[in-house]
């Protein structure tokens, strides 16, 4: 069953409350992007009057694992994914609605086939750009995924 927004959403109600709560949502993605937007409000801003760091990091971090998750459920196979390290860079004030892509999904069926081929773990960096309404860059993200097979 292919993941669709509506269903990493509701997902994301239960699993993910403070992603869900803080206005994180999924909307689009295929094999190789996706896209994640959320608006800065009373719910996730810090004191500076923009967007929590926090917040972009969780929304930017979806942009990545939704992809993941997608490829694994396809893969057929029990595979376990974790973020081993990350790196953020914050550019410019996050106001108004910021929207997170990610371009990299089609490194996660190299690792994916590498990891069921060897039964050894994988691991792929994965970019998410945060932009504005305006087009401006306002943070990216770098996460390490690693993955592995379920014993």
């Amino acid at each position: 069953m292919a993941v669709t927004p509506s269903k990493l959403n509701l997902f994301s109600f239960f699993k993910l409350p403070s992603a869900w709560w803080c206005g994180v949502r999924l909307k689009s993605i295929d094999k190789t992007t996706a896209v994640v937007s959320v608006k800065y409000g009373w719910r996730n801003q810090n004191p500076f009057k923009s967007m929590f760091w926090a917040v972009q990091g969780m929304a930017a971090e979806l942009a990545t694992g939704a992809m993941m998750i997608d490829q694994i459920e396809a893969s057929g196979h029990r595979i376990s994914m974790l973020v081993q390290n990350n790196t953020a860079n914050f550019s410019k004030k996050a106001t108004g609605r910021i929207t997170f892509t990610c371009t990299d999904g089609h490194l996660i069926k190299q690792a994916l086939d590498k990891t069921i081929e060897t039964g050894e773990g994988q691991t792929i960096w994965m970019k998410s750009v945060g932009v504005n309404e305006d087009g401006v860059v306002v943070s990216t993200f770098n996460f390490e995924w690693t993955v592995r097979l379920k014993q």
